[in-house]
């Protein structure tokens, strides 16, 4: 089927199936423009929790998918393709989680939502990029297990005056990874006039050199905000593409067009159609973990909420 063919009949299937697409950043731009919502980690966890909707289509990567699971688990939750899986969330197993634990007994375990449920049954609260510095805050703990991401627990550890101790060691995104301060600095030169907005998943050299560390939720606002009509997007290009559909009087520049996250990118609209027509890659999570794993989740969005509400 023809790009428009498809459209019409994923319409009809999500109609008929009482069905809500979910779709992050990341994603490609015709899969946004069939979501009935569109988010970040937090923004897509929050929506799964209240969407009225029997059957929930989540197009991002498997760790997003098994939140919106754990937190409906009275609805049937699909991923277009289930190899869409998170190098990131790969790297922090449960092993590794319970063995920190016994070297640090009175450290809070504090994991970003970029986990495995196996990994969040672990924990005592997830966060995301948005909220980390707020989660870790809000604990009585002076110690913090927090991973798996090194750089985001760098920015963390700026904004707190606990101790955070990173879990892995060099856990990374590859995609923010790719970032080199050379690559913002010569952009900087080139347009002096934009503010740079980066990730707090790039490392700490290019943080330094941001105007602003935004999650994929805190750039669309401060885009919106800003008196600046230039900027500069160190995330993943996805991102850059919404910026500009929805600010379509300013100019975004990718730090970095190469900045493309493969496995984010394996969803296709044929994919969608396909999961949604038979109902197929239904994500589950095993009984013996999904209620630790639900906990920590409902945690994280409990202090969220109450600091928004505050």
């Amino acid at each position: 089927m023809r790009q428009e063919e498809l459209r019409e009949e994923i319409l009809k299937l999500k109609e008929g199936r009482n069905a809500a697409i979910l779709a992050h950043n990341y994603q490609r731009t015709e899969i946004q423009l069939l979501a009935d919502y569109i988010g970040d980690s937090l923004d897509l966890a929050r929506y799964s929790a209240k969407v009225d909707a029997e059957l929930i289509l989540l197009a991002g990567v498997n760790f997003m998918a098994e939140t919106a699971a754990l937190l409906n688990p009275d609805k049937t939750v699909l991923i277009p393709d289930p190899a869409a899986e998170c190098p990131m969330a790969a790297q922090l197993p449960a092993r590794v989680v319970r063995e920190a634990r016994e070297k640090h007994p009175d450290a809070a375990v504090v994991l970003y939502v970029n986990t495995l449920a196996e990994a969040k049954a672990e924990a005592d609260v997830i966060c995301t990029s948005a909220n980390a510095p707020l989660i870790v805050d809000a604990l009585d703990e002076e110690e913090v297990l927090f991973g798996p991401d090194k750089n985001l627990a760098w920015f963390v550890q700026r904004r707190t005056d606990k101790a955070i101790i990173p879990l892995p060691e060099d856990g990374c995104c590859y995609v923010h990874r790719m970032f080199a301060p050379a690559d913002i600095a010569l952009l900087k030169e080139k347009y002096p006039d934009a503010e740079v907005l980066v990730h707090p998943e790039c490392d700490p050299e290019v943080q330094q050199l941001a105007d602003h560390i935004c999650s994929t939720s805190q750039m669309l606002l401060r885009a919106r905000a800003s008196p600046a009509k230039r900027f500069i997007i160190g995330t993943e290009v996805g991102m850059v593409e919404r910026l500009r559909r929805e600010n379509p009087g300013k100019e975004f520049i990718p730090a970095l067009e190469t900045a493309i996250c493969q496995q984010m990118k394996k969803h296709t609209l044929e994919k969608v159609y396909l999961s949604l027509r038979d109902r197929k890659h239904v994500v589950t999570v095993s009984p013996n973990i999904a209620g630790r794993a639900r906990a920590a989740i409902e945690r994280m969005l409990e202090i969220s909420g109450r600091a928004t509400r505050d």
